[in-house]
């Protein structure tokens, strides 16, 4: 039988179909958790805790979502409409939040703002306590705003000359010009980032749990480990897993919208500033940058330069060793899987093939405490059931092989940064001719000829930056790894996560500036997408290079 009979090709589709629904399948049984019917403890939960959880998730997702508007747009439209001192380095160094979770900030600006802080002795000062609420929007509008800044940064660069110019004629000042048609024309670019912004929100457990805000997140963690109630955790975790399905929906439909929201024409040109407005605006751009980026990394390695031997201890050495590995796992797995599923797509794009691709890239939208909770239900699951079945055959049970285990670490980020190569890997394919395809199999090449001679050495790029990005992100992936790693197991995550919560900050800059260093990686790839100022970019947030730096 030929390898392109159809029958053939048929039960392929339906075996990655199948592949990706077992990927998909942590996801899908907490979205089924409420057939099983509700907990005992619900009625409890909902009576007690659930209105605190949901109202201080709304009430953080409403303060940094206007907070990230604000600066994001703000800087969005001064650096593509204008031009001061420092535009060029200003361009990309509002990126670099980015490479900072927000549970590194957090604690960085809690040792910052102590009575025996740098920032407080230096200031001579009382200064508050950011420990609240109020605390966790500024932590997660001063990392989040570059997802806002780099969707409408882009919408302003395209937009065209024209519509400005007929508002000019109209009368209409810089104000209302801004108000009345550049901002409706990136309507869609700035939802698709505030959609974003507000995921991630939603999804943080590092900053919330450190600051003792209880939320949705946080919530999950205490309802299974302080109740011991995994069928509740799960429904809860279903509540949030809905709210993030709705941003996941608004996201894709501002970017549809996006397309066919600019304007015919060359773009317009940018303003020049005199240096007597153009440097207090570089100074106020800067803010965001010092206060996000810069102030933070230098009170990591203030702490981290006395206990720089520390590097060579044979605890950390360990803990570096196994989130490397965690890791490198991830990331070869989630790189070959996203290579199978759109190559096998390209080869025969049938239904099941593009389901197949879309349950991939659902995974990035969950939240890791979402995930865990997932995880952990499918894979002891699979555990009881492979120990009954070699039970019930005279075999020894081999006990925990899945669950407990770093398996089940690698599995939950793999299912969770899966989209990134998906994406990645899909942009590169669309990128290649089909005539090549064709003229491949004209010389004989088969499917894994065409794969091997063709199709992967045009795919270098996307394929290592995939990779990279995967790999970065595993690294900082706290709530999964937090949950899922086995007994006496930690990563660099986790390790910086329990000696912040024992206000040990100094001792958790080693692993937290190791994490912070390995996030600036993927931003300055970032960076490299972005075109010289004045000319338009096809930069998106959720391009190949979309998840260059998970907040979490």
């Amino acid at each position: 039988m030929p390898p392109g009979f159809p029958g053939r090709v048929r039960v392929r589709s339906w075996l990655l179909l199948s592949l990706a629904l077992a990927l998909a399948a942590p996801v899908l049984v907490v979205a089924g958790s409420w057939l099983a019917g509700a907990s005992p403890n619900w009625a409890h939960l909902r009576a007690t805790v659930l209105p605190d959880y949901a109202r201080l998730s709304l009430l953080l997702a409403a303060g940094t979502g206007l907070g990230t508007l604000v600066i994001g747009v703000g800087a969005a439209w001064a650096v593509a409409r204008l031009r001061f001192p420092g535009h060029g380095v200003l361009e990309w160094a509002l990126l670099l939040p980015l490479a900072c979770p927000a549970y590194l900030i957090a604690y960085t600006w809690t040792g910052l703002l102590a009575s025996e802080g740098a920032l407080q002795q230096a200031l001579a000062v009382s200064l508050p306590d950011i420990r609240g609420p109020a605390g966790a929007v500024a932590m997660f509008t001063l990392v989040l705003y570059p997802y806002v800044y780099l969707m409408a940064r882009a919408a302003f660069v395209g937009q065209s000359a024209l519509a400005q110019e007929v508002a000019r004629t109209l009368g209409a000042g810089p104000w209302r010009r801004f108000f009345r048609v550049a901002l409706p024309l990136a309507r869609p670019a700035i939802v698709a980032g505030l959609a974003l912004v507000l995921m991630e929100t939603l999804a943080d457990y590092g900053t919330v749990a450190y600051f003792g805000v209880p939320t949705l997140s946080t919530g999950i963690y205490r309802t299974w480990f302080g109740l011991g109630d995994r069928l509740a955790a799960a429904q809860l975790a279903g509540v949030l897993l809905v709210a993030m399905v709705a941003l996941l929906w608004v996201e894709r439909r501002a970017r549809q919208q996006r397309r066919i929201a600019g304007a015919d024409g060359p773009p317009a040109p940018p303003r020049v500033l005199t240096r007597a407005r153009g440097l207090p605006l570089a100074a106020l751009l800067w803010l965001p940058v010092v206060f996000g980026f810069l102030l933070p990394a230098l009170q990591l390695a203030a702490w981290s330069l006395p206990r720089w031997r520390g590097l060579l201890a044979p605890d950390f050495l360990r803990l570096l060793g196994t989130s490397l590995l965690i890791a490198g796992c991830t990331a070869a797995a989630a790189t070959a899987l996203g290579l199978l599923l759109v190559w096998a797509r390209r080869l025969h794009a049938d239904r099941p093939r593009r389901l197949a691709a879309r349950l991939a890239g659902f995974g990035y939208a969950v939240p890791g405490t979402v995930l865990a909770v997932g995880v952990v239900i499918v894979l002891a699951s699979v555990d009881r059931g492979l120990n009954g079945l070699l039970a019930g055959l005279g075999l020894p049970r081999p006990g925990l092989l899945f669950s407990g285990t770093l398996f089940a670490v690698i599995f939950a980020c793999t299912v969770r940064f899966l989209t990134i190569p998906v994406q990645g890997l899909d942009a590169g394919l669309q990128a290649l001719s089909p005539n090549l395809d064709s003229a491949a199999r004209s010389l004989g090449r088969r499917p894994p000829g065409l794969l091997r001679h063709v199709h992967l050495p045009l795919l270098r790029v996307p394929l290592a930056t995939s990779a990279l990005l995967v790999f970065v992100d595993t690294l900082k992936e706290l709530p999964a790894a937090l949950v899922l790693r086995p007994f006496n197991t930690n990563t660099l995550a986790v390790r910086a996560f329990e000696l912040a919560s024992d206000e040990r900050l100094a001792d958790a800059a080693l692993p937290a500036l190791a994490i912070l260093l390995a996030g600036v990686v993927p931003v300055l790839l970032l960076t490299r997408s972005m075109r010289p100022a004045g000319q338009a970019t096809p930069v998106d947030a959720r391009s190949p290079v979309e998840s260059h730096a998970d907040p979490r």
